[in-house]
């Protein structure tokens, strides 16, 4: 074990490595790598308890040789069982302890000395971290407390991995109310309460938005003195969707100016780990920076929810135009967009489809209540259709009525095929049962805004699809 360097220095190595990444593999295989090459040890190994407890499972190894990993399952009460009970073990040599249970094979492998550290969390074992040396060695009481250290890092970090991975797992069953994240991550209730009334107030924004968050998900540890941590920093939210922590603050100096340090810490000992320290004032900004909600609070007042997020939106138009590569395969089609609403979509649309596109648009008259009149076409395509394959990309579909009228228009110009492809379709006001091929969200009987969709001609550049607060709503398009 080395001395030459402090076991602090060498922990902020470890605590970076386990806590670079959100994948319980990844954690684990960084785990066992940086504690040999921080304790100078031949090998490492970590094993987790089976569900019965009988069994030791290897879940990560680093510096063993394949015959020797594959040498036979661990049996945990025959092996080191009292490490099982909370207790370190050092065995001194592998070839006459009896604790060992495959001797012969250790010493092939050329491991003459093991210790064997309980991995605790929230004070119960679930697994055996193990250290390797190759010759000889008598661990003192600092190698043995620096390498439980090693160890419980691992094991919040292992936490930290599957809390992360339970959500991503369970995230489409979330979004449709299936199940509760809340219930499913952290078995306790949502808070009641908040540490600062700012807290409460961006948790009701992040509600708003559908934005999944977790309050004080983790603690970071970012001081220690002689290999014991002394001081943890533990961020106010994790955005999972977002991949990003934030910490709020005040304009209290004093307090900022001990978040910025805490904040500076936690991204040298952290590269990875995606961190922001956010004012008051900044949420909206920041949230629309990533997608969300429009710069000002007081737009907010006018929309009655939001029925599609905008991390929701860019997944199923990314569906759609996978699809739709599938479909035209050796093709290349022809994409009609009915302006305006359908700006947004099919600019985001065309960018995931791996094929040859070629895009023109057209526009009809408005419906006017205080003159009605037949369609009427406004902009007409500037590009020839006759025996291509189109793509008519409409915003929503109500009644029918419109796109029954613009399927018969282009039929005349004699494309190869028509296939209709829209982002919302509002089934519930069907009044012609007009073909729809390519549908990304179904929506309730209400008036709509955002991703290109307008109310008096604002609301179009809205990063999310919501429902408008008014009383004089318009029904749709038609």
């Amino acid at each position: 074990m080395p001395r030459t360097r402090s076991l602090q220095k060498a922990l902020f190595e470890v605590a970076k490595a386990v806590n670079s990444t959100l994948s319980v593999t990844e954690t684990l295989n960084a785990l066992v790598e940086s504690a040999t090459k921080a304790t100078g040890a031949k090998a490492c190994s970590l094993f987790l308890l089976s569900p019965d407890s009988k069994d030791l499972l290897r879940s990560a190894y680093y510096g063993l040789s394949e015959e020797y990993i594959t040498k036979g399952p661990v049996k945990a009460e025959r092996s080191i069982a009292e490490v099982m009970q909370g207790t370190t073990v050092l065995v001194k040599d592998v070839t006459t302890d009896p604790r060992i249970q495959y001797r012969r094979e250790a010493k092939k492998e050329g491991i003459t000395s093991i210790l064997s550290i309980p991995v605790f969390l929230h004070q119960e074992t679930i697994g055996v971290m193990r250290l390797y040396t190759k010759d000889p060695h008598d661990f003192s009481k600092d190698e043995v407390e620096f390498a439980s250290s090693i160890a419980n890092l691992g094991a919040i970090a292992i936490e930290n991995a599957k809390l992360y991975e339970s959500l991503r797992s369970s995230y489409e069953e979330i979004r449709q109310g299936v199940l509760s994240w809340y219930d499913i991550l952290l078995d306790k209730p949502r808070p009641t309460s908040f540490g600062h009334p700012s807290e409460a107030e961006f948790a009701r924004i992040l509600d708003f938005y559908h934005i999944l968050w977790v309050y004080e998900p983790r603690s970071f540890p970012i001081t220690w003195d002689n290999g014991n941590v002394t001081e943890m920093f533990t961020p106010d939210f994790y955005l999972p969707t977002l991949d990003m922590y934030i910490e709020l603050t005040t304009m209290r100096q004093n307090l900022v100016t001990d978040k910025n340090r805490k904040v500076r810490r936690l991204k040298e000992l952290y590269p990875n780990v995606n961190i922001r320290l956010v004012y008051r004032k900044d949420y909206f900004r920041l949230l629309a920076r990533y997608g969300y909600g429009p710069l000002k609070e007081a737009e907010m007042s006018r929309i009655d929810k939001v029925l599609f997020t905008a991390f929701e939106i860019e997944e199923r138009v990314t569906q759609l135009g996978e699809q739709i590569t599938l479909d035209y395969k050796d093709r290349q089609p022809v994409f009609v967009g009915v302006l305006k609403g359908v700006m947004c979509f099919i600019s985001d649309l065309i960018r995931h489809v791996s094929l040859p596109v070629t895009v023109d648009y057209m526009a009809i008259s408005p419906y006017r209540t205080e003159t009605p009149g037949s369609v009427a076409i406004a902009k007409d395509l500037e590009i020839s259709i006759t025996g291509r394959d189109v793509i008519l990309v409409e915003d929503i579909i109500d009644t029918g009525l419109t796109l029954n009228y613009l399927l018969s228009y282009l039929g005349t110009k004699k494309p190869a095929s028509i296939k209709v492809c829209t982002l919302l379709d509002k089934r519930a006001r069907r009044l012609i049962n007009v073909p729809v091929d390519y549908v990304g969200f179904g929506i309730p009987d209400e008036f709509v805004i955002g991703y290109g969709l307008d109310y008096d001609e604002i609301y179009r550049n809205l990063p999310f699809i919501a429902v408008l607060k008014t009383e004089d709503s318009l029904s749709g398009a038609w």
